[in-house]
């Protein structure tokens, strides 16, 4: 295995660097990140289809990860619901300590192989589900032990890792390698690991959801109405694919609840 997001950074002296240089500097390394991406897509594809054949027959997706990999796979399940409408337990997000890992380290967590496994239970995890790991370095072993107790119980199993031939892509039926080459920061996989993280995690659930239909046309249909400045986009969205007038519209979202709902109805 390369371990490519340990590799020294192609930048040295930081800490004699401008604000500027920084800022530069950093800039200059993401714009390789979208690349490194697009040459994953064929991976992200596969993974992507089997999630939602499961999804179609009632599976759910799961994400599990530590540290800032974990972090991210609770922040794109987290969003699903009020994107999309959909219920919190279509796609779940678990991270290596708990909750109180999402907001403060949790010494050791992620070494233990198999409590992953143990934690997923909570949500009686069975083989009509998908989990997927996510891990930078892809030697997580919190995140190792819970796919191959997945892959033992008959579960779809993918991951992402910024790693070629990782242990982690090793346990997964669907693997997606990203490799975005070394960190501005020696090891700092927050940064170009975890923005590519950030990408195939959205594209991902943005894929399913939409193969799901839950988007009509390109708009969030199926959004949560939960403050003003969803209220307004609801509205918009309905006077976009039906021509009625604001008041109209607004009539319709007050009546029915939701804007799929009200653009179904209207004329009706």
């Amino acid at each position: 295995m390369n371990r490519v997001t340990e590799k020294e950074s192609n930048y040295n002296h930081l800490e004699k660097m401008s604000i500027h240089e920084v800022l530069t500097n950093i800039n200059h390394e993401d714009q390789s990140v979208p690349d490194a991406v697009k040459k994953s897509i064929p991976q992200i594809e596969a993974l992507t289809g089997a999630i939602v054949e499961k999804m179609k027959k009632g599976g759910r997706l799961f994400y599990v990860g530590a540290g800032t990999s974990g972090r991210l796979g609770i922040l794109d399940a987290s969003e699903c619901p009020p994107t999309f409408g959909v219920p919190y337990d279509w796609v779940i997000g678990h991270i290596a300590g708990g909750d109180t890992a999402i907001r403060k380290a949790v010494e050791f967590a992620e070494d233990d192989q198999k409590q992953g496994w143990k934690d997923l239970q909570e949500y009686s995890i069975n083989e009509k589900d998908v989990l997927v790991g996510i891990a930078a370095s892809g030697t997580t072993p919190y995140v190792i032990g819970a796919l191959q107790a997945a892959n033992e119980a008959g579960l779809v199993t993918g991951c992402v890792v910024c790693n070629l031939d990782s242990p982690v892509a090793a346990e997964a039926k669907f693997p997606v390698e990203v490799v975005v080459g070394p960190e501005f920061v020696t090891g700092s996989t927050r940064m170009k690991a975890g923005t590519a993280q950030k990408l195939v995690l959205n594209m991902i659930s943005t894929t399913a959801m939409i193969q799901l239909g839950r988007v009509k046309g390109n708009k969030m249909v199926d959004m949560q109405l939960s403050n003003n400045k969803l209220v307004a986009r609801g509205v918009k969205i309905i006077m976009d694919e039906t021509g009625a007038t604001e008041e109209q519209a607004t009539e319709l979202l007050e009546k029915h609840g939701s804007v799929r709902a009200s653009i179904e109805n209207y004329r009706s």
